[in-house]
């Protein structure tokens, strides 16, 4: 028996020559041509898994991972925070009446006061957030549900808003502005913030309602219909205030740079949570002296406009009081996983190490019987 090297460009063309050389019934070859692609011979690499690589990279990836967790964690826990609950559930609330007389057209509005204690001063800037629970700004058609085009400042749309808009398109036979159903719910509790001198007198604390917003949203997503004319009154004629609002867009503030479709707490609304449990910022609490801090340890009062109603949804209404660092708010999270990927890493490195040690050197090279 012969050895034959295989060429199969050669039976291609014998294949092709025989099929010539039969006529016209003769079928042509689907064989593939032979080339690297087609035949898979392309230059190809893969790593080869052992001991000496892969119990490096555990314990490289669990040594840096470990310290970078740590870090996270520990820079998180310096954020301060403080969290009071005003929904006004329990009947013991100083709330307790306001929710359960207000709804979306009450025209009187309902004022409660919230005392609290901070256990230990905020050094730097404060920021105020309120929060909401059990509300899914995340469902499709809420998602859905506005006018990029007129929130924009485009006329054409403010006099005839997107049918997305829908159910809150239009009312008394006028185009709404803003339309759509995430305008319609603007969270428009009003909350002020007292320090509670030794004295027993009240300090009101500045918040500051102004650079909250996102840059590009600010100064890109929404303007004002009319440019820089400032009469927003006549801007807005003709136009309709959503139904769950209070008052129409033109007098959300009384600075022309925050009113409108550029105000900041309806700039901050608009940009729709991914969760059911959020929080948005409210204000901002600026650190005016170095040897002084932002927030004194010591009695406070949060006083409160009780305008939005959460019973509805059996939703829950929350102000939180936090400092900030480089990582940006209070979340443990990222620290908790990387330590734990880390761990985890360095765990599995040490028990291969071992495997290792102990069966990769027996010999296994004895002999196979006949």
């Amino acid at each position: 028996m012969m050895a034959s090297s295989y060429n199969a460009k050669e039976e291609d063309g014998q294949l092709s020559g025989a099929a010539g050389s039969g006529g016209v019934g003769a079928g042509k070859s689907k064989k593939p041509d032979n080339t690297a692609f087609k035949q898979q011979r392309l230059p190809a690499w893969q790593p080869i898994l052992t001991a000496g690589t892969v119990l490096p990279a555990f314990f490289v990836i669990g040594l840096i991972f470990i310290p970078i967790g740590i870090g996270l964690f520990v820079t998180s826990n310096n954020i301060k925070e403080f969290e009071i609950d005003y929904t006004g559930i329990d009947p013991a609330s100083e709330c307790y009446n306001c929710s359960q007389t207000l709804t979306w057209n009450s025209t009187k509005p309902c004022i409660c006061k919230v005392p609290f204690t901070l256990e230990q001063s905020f050094e730097s800037d404060v920021f105020m957030y309120y929060g909401l629970s059990n509300f899914y700004q995340n469902h499709r058609r809420y998602v859905k549900s506005r006018d990029d085009s007129q929130l924009n400042g485009d006329t054409s749309s403010l006099t005839s808003p997107s049918k997305e808009c829908e159910p809150y398109r239009t009312s008394d036979n006028k185009p709404i502005a803003p339309c759509g159903a995430i305008a319609n719910s603007l969270f428009n509790d009003t909350l002020t913030l007292y320090y509670i001198n030794p004295n027993g007198t009240e300090s009101l604390v500045p918040l500051i309602k102004k650079g909250i917003a996102w840059w590009t949203d600010k100064n890109v997503k929404f303007r004002n219909p009319g440019g820089s004319n400032f009469n927003l009154t006549a801007v807005f004629q003709g136009t309709s205030k959503p139904v769950n609002w209070q008052k129409p867009v033109y007098e959300l503030d009384t600075d022309p740079e925050n009113n409108g479709f550029i105000n900041e707490d309806f700039i901050v609304w608009m940009r729709t949570a991914a969760l059911p449990t959020f929080r948005k910022l409210y204000r901002l609490i600026e650190k005016k002296n170095n040897m002084i801090p932002t927030l004194q340890r010591g009695n406070y009062t949060l006083e409160i406009t009780y305008n939005y109603p959460v019973r509805r949804f059996d939703g829950r209404k929350r102000m939180i009081l936090s400092t900030i660092s480089w990582m940006g708010g209070k979340n443990p999270f990222l620290g908790i996983a990387y330590i734990t990927v880390g761990s985890v890493c360095f765990f599995l490195g040490v028990v291969l190490l071992i495997i290792h040690q102990k069966y990769g050197n027996r010999n296994n090279s004895a002999e196979i019987p006949n």
